[in-house]
């Protein structure tokens, strides 16, 4: 990789909210009822990090890393999501919530299999599936404006109190 390219990460190409804000409008309009849906934020929250890790979204992986730490998830849970599979500190509920986020981000590979949707079934109400699914859609959809786009990483800075770094003396 060239300087060039390395310096071509580090500035935005293009400031799609600006460009666009009648359609971001409907994006942003989706993410919020996708965020209040009622499916858990925790379980929310790992599904974006998993999907951005896929996805190789640098932005995002720090945006949602930062909210999940916000929110009291543990760095463990975060750290072991690329092996989520592997790990015994995840619900019944996440687990299929990360293995259909695996199937529908790299849908081209593999598709659905049977045997996942129906283990997702079985802790996910019909409803659920559904807002699920707008989820990890929505999450996909902010991974590729993000890379297309380069929104500059480690910039975002979460609501939440909690996140905040000390004022300096």
């Amino acid at each position: 990789m060239g300087i060039q390219s390395i310096i071509g990460f580090m500035k935005r190409r293009l400031n799609y909210d600006k460009i666009l804000p009648e359609g971001m409008i409907h994006v942003n309009a989706l993410d919020k009822y996708c965020s209040t849906s009622g499916l858990e934020r925790s379980l929310l929250e790992l599904v974006k990090i998993r999907a951005s890790q896929l996805n190789g979204c640098a932005y995002c992986l720090d945006m949602h890393s930062k909210d999940a730490r916000s929110n009291g998830e543990t760095e463990q849970r975060i750290y072991g999501l690329s092996a989520w599979d592997e790990a015994p500190y995840y619900t019944d509920r996440e687990r299929a919530a990360l293995g259909l986020t695996e199937a529908v981000t790299l849908i081209s590979e593999n598709r659905v299999e049977d045997e996942l949707y129906d283990e997702a079934r079985e802790v996910f109400s019909d409803e659920e599936l559904v807002k699920l699914m707008l989820a990890i859609g929505m999450i996909n959809v902010w991974n590729r404006l993000a890379i297309t786009f380069q929104d500059p990483v480690g910039t975002y800075q979460p609501a939440h109190s909690a996140a905040q770094k000390p004022p300096t003396p």
